[in-house]
């Protein structure tokens, strides 16, 4: 009889279809012939979840458990787990983080001063228990390791092939968007009452400064901000010069992003900011979008200068004046669009999920060995 396969179950702090559980996918189609791979997801109830998540870990009994993000729900079930590894054997936990999540919840508020405490026990107990650590930003394998923490850099991912450009034109002109530079956003947009901001503020006060200009700004996404966002333009009167689109299929993302000229890419400069990636940006490159990205983070180590935009604190106010700055020069040189088409070779060498499979092989081998 042949030995079983090493097994890893991946447990996503997230429902299928989210951006995680593409993550986890991505990896296991990648990692099959290696490992039986098998995906657990988590419930929108917290404490059925983690009973789910749990049960599910005993009825598999992996080699190792690959946690994706820190999230209460993934996090307790694995320890729970790994409670009864005394009687089924000892099984390694992998955590792959992709923020600095209890100064995220400092920052954005409205947890509460026991809720953030909480926040921080969570990363605090999820990142010293774990037996290997992932995470998606070279500053943060940095922040950790003055933490005395190591961890493995693997970055947020993209398909490329799935990800390259296609015409777009029809699209252009369906959506109203023929003779103008657009200039989008991907993503939710969830407000934030204590910093009274939400993604796309930035593209909001951007188009109020390039108002009567040739360019249209274009928000992908849905969320508790885009309400905030839509009265801004009413108040500031560019109605007409913003486009919002609700959130679009995965399969689609990449025909939507070809209607854009240029896309934003915005970070905080705080610890927030600097620890990230961002899902979105290897999209964006993959896509061959000009991108103009705050000078912060992951986007810092691989866009060309003339991508990066200086960025200050936590809501930089003059960030916008800086984006015109920038977006009047490519309505003066619009052959420079054309730069974006470079990025396509640096997200296959840097983000393709390929390349980044091959590091969580690494990371897996090494723990799944030390059993």
């Amino acid at each position: 009889m042949s030995p079983r396969r090493r097994r890893v179950a991946f447990v996503v702090n997230g429902t299928q279809g989210s951006p995680m559980s593409t993550r986890a996918e991505s990896f296991a189609r990648a990692l099959e012939a290696d490992f039986d791979c098998v995906l657990l997801h988590r419930q929108p109830r917290k404490l059925r979840a983690i009973s789910e998540l749990a049960s599910g870990l005993s009825a598999l009994r992996p080699d190792a458990v690959y946690v994706l993000d820190l999230g209460y729900s993934g996090i307790a079930a694995a320890a729970l787990y790994g409670v009864l590894g005394r009687v089924l054997g000892r099984c390694p936990r992998v955590v792959d983080t992709g923020d600095a999540i209890a100064a995220l919840a400092r920052s954005v508020g409205g947890r509460g001063r026991v809720g953030e405490l909480l926040t921080e026990g969570l990363e605090q107990f999820g990142l010293r228990t774990a037996d290997a650590i992932v995470v998606r930003g070279t500053f943060h394998q940095r922040l950790l390791s003055e933490q005395g923490l190591a961890s493995t850099v693997i970055q947020d991912g993209v398909h490329v092939d799935a990800f390259l450009p296609r015409p777009a034109a029809e699209l252009r002109r369906k959506l109203g968007l023929e003779d103008v530079l657009t200039i989008g956003i991907l993503g939710s947009s969830i407000w934030s009452e204590r910093l009274q901001v939400a993604v796309g503020w930035e593209l909001i006060e951007l188009m109020r400064l390039l108002k009567g200009r040739p360019v249209k700004g274009v928000l992908i996404g849905d969320g508790s901000g885009v309400p905030h966002l839509r009265e801004r333009c009413r108040r500031y009167g560019i109605e007409e010069q913003v486009l919002f689109i609700d959130r679009v299929p995965y399969a689609s993302v990449p025909e939507y992003l070809g209607a854009l000229d240029v896309v934003l890419s915005t970070q905080s400069n705080d610890v927030v900011g600097q620890v990230r990636t961002t899902g979105k940006l290897p999209l964006y490159m993959a896509n061959g979008r000009f991108i103009l990205a705050t000078d912060v983070g992951e986007a810092s180590l691989v866009l060309p200068e003339e991508m990066r935009v200086p960025y200050a604190g936590v809501v930089d106010a003059s960030y916008p004046s800086r984006l015109a700055e920038r977006v009047e020069g490519l309505l003066a040189r619009p052959e420079r669009l054309r730069a974006g088409e470079s990025l396509i070779s640096v997200a296959r060498q840097k983000f393709d999920y390929t390349v980044l499979a091959r590091r969580v092989r690494d990371v897996l081998e090494r723990v799944v060995s030390s059993r």
